[in-house]
């Protein structure tokens, strides 16, 4: 099996310089003061292409032979552009294949970059097999997501400026899909620093690293449904898997609404987009489920590609969560005046209503009386209580939908 080591990741390093930016590296005083610990925040989502796949995509494509034709590789949308970024600097055809319900910010992205993209098969794992058909046709050469020692080595030069900037950093928490990007920061901090914690987080949806270390063997899941489509991942890599067997101090499991929470903390906290699989290792931080009280903690931020359609989703969720937006159904009295007594009421707490719902002909409402749905913007759950308090004090009888 191919190896890779520190001295990989600093010659990447030098490859890299002038191609990629040395993103910023932050502390929150907001995720500080939430998780109990010192948060920085590593901002891969500020990156070219906007995800650190380009670190370990234009590593890998800089070695190889002089005249390729032609290159292939497949991916849930960030590998996909950061070889089609490199290719196009390289002069060199691109294919692309990825999974049929990949966010479209992403295809369309990946072909602006000109590569040519084909969509098959439902996850990653589906868009890989259909990949390897098409080089077995074309002879293309396949660049790997991450089971590759210079994409690995790549990636890890993530773990060289997360040193550069804060030496004394106690740990560091990344996403954990195929296992490129914490085996590339692993071996940088297990070599250079080793009394720094390396913590993976993986979905509760896609956990095929976590089960595979458990079992000490590569387990392949499957399904892998997670709105992290970055690191819906059924099987790990052997590299990876030997890679973070070794240098990775310990996994996590987050579900799917601590990561929405996590990503709309970043936008409305930190003005910062970021997708689900880059804001899985916040989101186990502010869930508790990594304690590391007081300790300078380092958070990936992996990638900002996300659909504008899923933010627009995980944006009203996230309100409807804390208690900031709410969905109210009561019954009124069928006569001119019912509904602004109702109204006038609602008004008096201060709350904004969005929309308004009158229907007198439901099947289910009694004759002479009309349901109403009254969608809020609310402050809080208290706020909420005091609302519906107040609406059954004055007879109305109300239900939250």
């Amino acid at each position: 099996m191919a190896v890779v080591g520190l001295a990989d990741v600093q010659a990447a390093q030098a490859v890299l310089k002038g191609l990629i930016h040395h993103t910023p590296l932050d502390i929150s005083t907001t995720f500080s003061r939430m998780a109990q610990c010192q948060v920085y925040l590593k901002a891969e989502n500020l990156q070219k292409t906007g995800s650190f796949k380009i670190r370990g995509a234009i590593n890998k494509m800089h070695h190889l032979p002089p005249g390729t034709p032609g290159v292939i590789a497949a991916s849930a949308g960030n590998h996909a552009q950061g070889v089609a970024f490199a290719a196009s600097r390289l002069g060199i055809p691109a294919t692309v294949v990825m999974p049929v319900g990949a966010p479209v910010s992403k295809v369309t992205a990946t072909a602006g970059y000109g590569a040519k993209v084909v969509q098959a098969g439902d996850s990653y794992d589906g868009a890989y097999q259909r990949a390897l058909e098409i080089r077995g046709e074309t002879g293309e050469t396949f660049i790997h997501a991450f089971d590759d020692p210079q994409v690995v080595a790549g990636q890890g030069t993530i773990g060289l400026e997360i040193l550069a900037d804060l030496p004394d950093v106690e740990a560091v928490v990344a996403p954990i899909g195929g296992g490129g990007l914490i085996a590339g920061i692993g071996l940088v901090m297990k070599s250079l620093r080793p009394e720094v914690r390396v913590i993976g987080v993986q979905a509760e949806g896609a956990p095929s690293m976590q089960v595979s270390r458990q079992e000490g063997a590569i387990r392949q899941l499957d399904t892998a449904s997670t709105i992290a489509d970055g690191i819906a991942v059924k099987k790990p890599g052997s590299l990876t898997f030997d890679l973070v067997q070794r240098l990775v101090d310990d996994i996590v499991l987050v579900p799917d609404e601590d990561t929405a929470t996590a990503m709309l903390a970043l936008l409305e906290r930190s003005k910062l987009l970021v997708e689900g699989a880059g804001a899985i290792a916040l989101a186990a931080l502010l869930s508790g489920r990594i304690s590391l009280p007081g300790r300078r903690v380092v958070v990936v931020l992996s990638g900002g590609n996300v659909d504008v359609h899923v933010i627009a989703q995980i944006i009203e969720r996230g309100l409807a969560k804390t208690g900031r937006f709410v969905t109210l159904r009561t019954v009124v009295v069928d006569r001119p005046g019912a509904l602004n007594r109702l109204l006038t009421l609602v008004a008096s707490t201060q709350a904004n209503i969005i929309s308004i719902t009158h229907d007198r002909i439901k099947p289910t409402v009694p004759i002479r009386q009309a349901e109403v749905e009254l969608a809020l913007e609310t402050r809080d759950w208290e706020h909420i209580r005091e609302i519906t308090t107040l609406l059954s004090g004055h007879g109305y009888q109300v239900e939250r939908v």
